[in-house]
């Protein structure tokens, strides 16, 4: 006996919904009893409607907000922590669409329900989201549980859904590749924030900010950080927590939210001029705003004879001497890092660790001058 109420309680996805409905259609068709299965009919094709103008109505809500890097403005909407929605337990949510983005076709903007949507994110600026899913382990032949940290780059002015921008690393990415190529639109994935999840808090008060970010470029010279660690831990975009400071720096907003930063510069490192993740929307930026926000891009792997005029190699010392403020302005400067470990080794010294070693050690940022994300 199908209890008909309970078939309304948790819906399946569209497609399922698409398939029950025809199911039902040639089953009462073919018994005697199909006087008896009109009613899941009607409850089923009711549910389906339903479910297509809640799609719509979602989609309608958000659509404000695009989705293509290069339209997205900057947008001051800080709330204090402890007001996002997701909580120290998982929470699932639906993938809403997926937008590949940038000329290298590996990275994308996914676009995520809220377990409210009716309501924003409420995630304060700085911090990130846990994102968990049951994926099977290459090397032992089991389902495992993978968890990761993603920052989103939405704003609290997006109603019942936020973004995330995600680099496709195939095989070694385990997580992002399975948000990126295999996780159906409509299918469902876990996340949670926790309160180690809250990062440097906004409005900044530093008027002069120097941010260094670099997504993980699998070069040789990481290997050997690697040796005895799944490659997977560490992969990441390193700009996605800069974009959300800048939104906080350069949007506007209420006057009790603006940063006291008068300058900010961005040194991003890529492999080369195709692999500058969400580069379109930072130009973008750093054009409406020439007079706060400096974006330059550092490639070390353009070819030579390529029109490309910016600089070249790895972010340096030399580099951050051209760029940055210097340490001697104490307070009125902070540095934001972003990368792979090996990044953080050569630049700063280990992320976990509060004394500023390497390059900027050595240029004489102390430790309430840098922050490593």
């Amino acid at each position: 006996m199908v209890d008909l109420n309970s078939c309304c309680l948790n819906p399946p996805t569209y497609p399922r919904l698409k398939r029950l409905l025809l199911i039902v259609t040639m089953l009462s068709r073919l018994t005697r009893a199909a006087k008896s299965l009109y009613p899941f009919r009607q409850i089923t094709a009711s549910t389906f409607i339903m479910h297509t103008d809640k799609k719509a109505k979602l989609s309608n809500e958000t659509s404000a907000y695009p989705m293509v890097l290069s339209d997205r403005p900057a947008v001051c909407n800080l709330v204090p922590a402890g007001q996002c929605q997701f909580n120290p337990t998982f929470q699932p949510v639906q993938l809403l669409d997926r937008l590949p983005c940038g000329e290298g076709g590996t990275s994308y903007i996914l676009r995520f329900g809220l377990p409210d949507t009716t309501k924003p994110m409420g995630l304060t600026t700085c911090a990130c989201i846990l994102a968990s899913a049951k994926l099977m382990d290459r090397d032992k032949g089991e389902l495992v549980e993978v968890t990761r940290p993603y920052t989103p780059i939405s704003t609290n002015d997006q109603v019942g859904c936020f973004d995330l921008l995600i680099k496709d690393y195939g095989e070694n990415g385990y997580l992002s590749k399975y948000l990126c190529e295999d996780l159906p639109i409509g299918g469902e994935i876990q996340f949670k924030h926790i309160d180690f999840n809250v990062k440097i808090p906004a409005p900044f008060t530093q008027k002069k900010i120097g941010m260094i970010a670099e997504p993980v470029q699998l070069e040789p010279r990481h290997v050997h950080i690697f040796n005895s660690i799944p490659l997977s831990i560490f992969l990441g975009t390193g700009i996605t927590p800069m974009i959300q400071a800048l939104h906080a720096i350069l949007g506007n907003g209420p006057s009790d939210q603006k940063s006291e930063t008068e300058e900010v510069t961005l040194l991003y490192g890529s492999r080369n001029k195709n692999d500058i993740l969400g580069g379109d929307m930072l130009r973008r930026w750093a054009s409406t705003y020439e007079d706060k926000f400096k974006h330059i891009d550092v490639l070390s792997h353009e070819p030579a004879d390529s029109d490309y005029d910016g600089e070249r190699g790895f972010i340096d010392k030399a580099k951050i001497e051209k760029y940055f403020p210097p340490a001697s302005l104490g307070s009125d400067v902070i540095i934001f890092v972003c990368g792979p470990p090996i990044m953080y080794k050569l630049l700063c010294g280990p992320r976990n660790e509060e004394e500023v070693t390497g390059i900027l050690g050595e240029l004489g940022y102390s430790s309430s001058q840098v922050f490593k994300f």
